[in-house]
């Protein structure tokens, strides 16, 4: 009995003999297990999120208000009556000087004020609603402009005019700018001021969005508009020479010239060799067209070309004259002044803004005085065949023909399935795929 139990402790002490260097391996060479509690972090402060409003302004740090710019207020005007130290503004409007004109702002347009406990901070003004002008009083004093993001959608319109084309519009819930549009484009086939009851109209055009609602016409991408009986279409094209409206078998739509050279609200006075002059109270040829327009309206040139003067006589007041070729030269009077960069040797497009409707020189209201030179000699270009447009170039007219036929089935008149499209703008067809 005693031999049997000395050989179990015998065999014990050489198991515990045996398995001693193992369990040290294990304990100071295997990793620990992965239930042992991991060592705690130290603790940081979180980051703080930071929101910005519309403008790219911090939110929570101001208080903002909304000022509108009243007729004649001008920019020290209000920046001094929130308090900011006259030398303030100065330095402010000197930091704009190559961002934006302080003189230009338009009464109506919302200026937003940003206030914390020691006064106003930052002043922004929207001259429309997609750009905006940030005034930061901060240090460093600094001026930019920036652009709200716009969302782009492509609308369809169809009417029957009742009574006129801008209540038709307001009708179906359309952009009442569209009637400029399609007068624009329209220029030189349809007058508008004789459309009449029974007229019918298609428009495909892109709406510009903020925040999902609308704030204006991007561009209009096809037409078609049913003038007692006839159809006229218009289809807008890009290439290399620019951007314009075509009719379905690829003819330009406008002509070498513009039909007039601004949204006028009425013709004053024609062309005469004979008409009694309301300033001199005489007799003598009136050898242009005057168009009657708000002061500042914009003056646009009438054609390519070449500006060989733009300048001030007592006569004509502040003006322009344009060379488009070897035969027709065109002059624009009384502005109230010359667009800037309009001077002699500058090149213009038709369609350029060139001046801003005035009463300087010998006028008694707000118009432009609109000349016309064929071959040297003063005519009326309300009665001149003037050339047409440049139409589709060879090279390019399978492309039209295709930008064409992708458009017109949404140009018919009867009812269609329609979905508005976001798009983020391309060329041509590729924005209705």
């Amino acid at each position: 009995m005693r031999a049997l139990l000395r050989s179990w402790l015998l065999k014990g002490a050489l198991l515990f003999a045996l398995a001693l260097p193992a369990f040290w391996y294990a304990r100071h060479t295997l990793p620990r297990s992965s239930s042992m509690p991991a060592e705690a972090p130290s603790s940081t402060s979180s980051v703080p999120v930071i929101y910005y409003d519309a403008f790219g302004i911090e939110e929570g740090r101001f208080k903002r208000e909304t000022h509108r710019i009243r007729r004649g207020e001008t920019f020290a005007d209000i920046l001094t009556r929130y308090d900011v130290p006259y030398a303030r503004v100065l330095a402010l409007a000197r930091a704009a000087r190559d961002v934006f004109n302080v003189r230009r702002l338009q009464a109506g347009r919302p200026l937003h004020v940003y206030r914390d406990t020691s006064g106003a901070r930052v002043f922004v003004y929207q001259p429309d609603p997609i750009r905006f002008v940030v005034f930061d009083l901060r240090k460093p004093l600094q001026v930019y402009v920036g652009r709200r993001a716009a969302e782009h959608v492509v609308r369809r319109v169809a009417g029957t005019i009742t009574r006129s084309l801008y209540e038709t519009l307001q009708e179906a819930h359309a952009d009442p700018e569209l009637a400029l549009r399609l007068a624009e484009i329209f220029a030189w086939q349809i007058d508008f001021y004789r459309i009449q009851q029974g007229d019918r109209f298609v428009a495909l055009y892109e709406e510009t969005r903020i925040d999902g609602e609308p704030v204006g016409i991007t561009r209009v991408l096809a037409a078609r508009f049913q003038h007692r009986g006839e159809d006229f279409y218009a289809f807008r094209f890009e290439h290399a020479g620019g951007v314009d409206y075509y009719d379905e078998n690829g003819y330009n739509l406008r002509k070498a010239f513009l039909k007039a050279p601004l949204r006028y609200s009425r013709i004053t006075s024609r062309y005469s060799l004979r008409r009694f002059h309301p300033i001199q109270k005489r007799y003598k040829p009136h050898l242009g067209t005057d168009y009657a327009a708000p002061p500042g309206t914009p003056v646009y040139a009438t054609g390519d070309g070449v500006v060989v003067a733009a300048g001030y006589t007592r006569a004509n007041g502040y003006y322009v004259k344009i060379r488009h070729n070897a035969t027709y030269t065109t002059g624009y009077l009384h502005f109230s002044r010359i667009a800037k960069g309009i001077r002699r040797g500058v090149r213009v497009r038709q369609g350029q803004v060139i001046g801003y409707v005035g009463s300087t020189g010998l006028a008694t209201g707000p118009h432009v005085c609109y000349r016309f030179w064929k071959n040297g000699r003063q005519v009326d270009p309300l009665r001149e065949k003037l050339p047409p447009g440049k139409p589709v170039p060879d090279s390019l007219r399978d492309a039209f023909f295709h930008v064409r036929d992708q458009l017109m089935p949404r140009l018919l008149f009867e009812p269609l399935a329609y979905a508005e499209t976001a798009t983020s703008r391309p060329s041509n067809a590729a924005l209705l795929q």
